[in-house]
Order: structure tokens, then sequence, then C-alpha cells
């Protein structure tokens, strides 16, 4: 992937800014985002870059993302006083409710540069700090943090097989991992252990249904 310039991602901010307006998200009043609409004009940024856009997964809130913001602020003590990552970021949504629930400190990592302004823009119209990186960092070691914290990782075969091992080589080393998924095909069940249900907002659902019977899960 072409890394972002400064210039890039000062477009980036100005189009997220004017054409994705903040708006609560459903089942988590105490985060706002900025939401593609109908008349965002998504298709400019993959026009401007000759990307491929879809699904763009940091213009809206997905359930994974949204089942484990929800559980962090019904249980804040998992995150409260730690460092976490919140792995493959998009909106932001987990790392910023992270931070609001009393994380020490957040770092939010994403392969896609559109991802890290939104998220960017996210922490702050909610006024918390979190550190960014635009990266694939499944390859590494494990982060030097306390909590991994990963939201709709599991929604393709091929990077579920990647996924997975990064994260049993995160929870060798001591972090506790968390996963939230709305029961996507390639998620590991054998591997996890269900801590909670919510049924949250979901842009992936099927047609006009707004939210999914959605779960958080800690790998075992």
């Amino acid at each position: 992937m072409r890394p972002a310039s400064t210039d890039d991602r000062l477009d980036l901010t100005a189009f997220i800014k004017a054409n994705l307006p903040l708006s609560e998200v459903p089942s988590i009043p105490k985060v706002r985002l900025h939401t593609a609409t109908p008349r965002s004009g998504l298709y400019r940024l993959a026009m401007a870059d000759d990307s491929d856009l879809m699904p763009p997964y940091w213009a809206y809130p997905w359930a994974g993302g949204a089942v484990l913001a929800r559980y962090l602020f019904d249980h804040p003590e998992t995150v409260a006083g730690k460092r976490i990552i919140d792995l493959g970021t998009g909106s932001g949504l987990v790392a910023i409710a992270a931070m609001k629930c009393g994380a020490a400190h957040a770092l939010a990592v994403d392969i896609d540069d559109k991802a890290i302004a939104a998220t960017l823009l996210n922490a702050a119209a909610n006024g918390v700090m979190i550190e960014t990186q635009l990266s694939d960092i499944m390859g590494d070691a494990p982060p030097a943090a306390e909590v991994m914290l990963a939201g709709d990782i599991f929604y393709d075969e091929a990077l579920a097989g990647r996924v997975l091992p990064f994260l049993e080589r995160c929870r060798m080393a001591g972090l506790d991992v968390l996963v939230g998924d709305p029961g996507r095909a390639p998620l590991p069940t054998y591997s996890l252990l269900r801590l909670a249900n919510y049924a949250v907002p979901d842009f992936g659902g099927a047609q006009s249904l707004s939210t999914a019977d959605s779960a958080v899960f800690r790998l075992k």
C-alpha cells in the first residue's frame, strides 16, 4: 500500500469533516462518530486514488466493534489503567471506548490510511487521545500492551488464517485478547470463550436490518 503523505491526510481529513457528519452510535450513546450517509459521496475517495473502497469499515459502525465498545462500557475494569491495542480499528470506535473507560493508552492499528484519518478525527470529537499506526502488525512480535481488542477481524477466511495465530501469540505473551463478532463463518469459536451477547448496530447486516445479535469472546 502507498503510505499516505501529509497532503493526502489533510485531504482525507477535510473530506471526512465535510461529508461524514458526527452522529451518536446506536446502543452506545457515549460515543459519536463521523458516519457516512447516502449523500457522503464515498466513491469520490475511491476515484481519487484508484482504491477499492468496499467495504469502508472506517465510515460506519460494524457489529464486531460496536459489541466490544458496548461490553467495555459495561465492564470498564477490563481496560481501566491498561495499555490496549485496537487491531483493525476502522472508525476507532473500540479504542475510543477503551479510553473513555479509563485505559492508560490506546494504540489503534489499521492498514487503511482512511481509517487512520477517521480514527484521529473521531478521537478528537470524543475528547480522547489515541495513538495510531498505519501498518500490518500480524507478522510482528506481540506488542507491548495488556489488552488486545479485535472487532470484525474474522470476516474473511484468508485473513482469519493470519489473525488467529497472531492473537494466539499475543495470548501466550500474556495479553488478554477480546474479540467482537456477529457470528461470521470464519470465526474460530473453538478457540474462544463467549463472555456476553448484545444487539448492536451493524452496517454489514442484511438489507434494512439495523442491528445484529453479536458477542464478545475471550481467546482461551
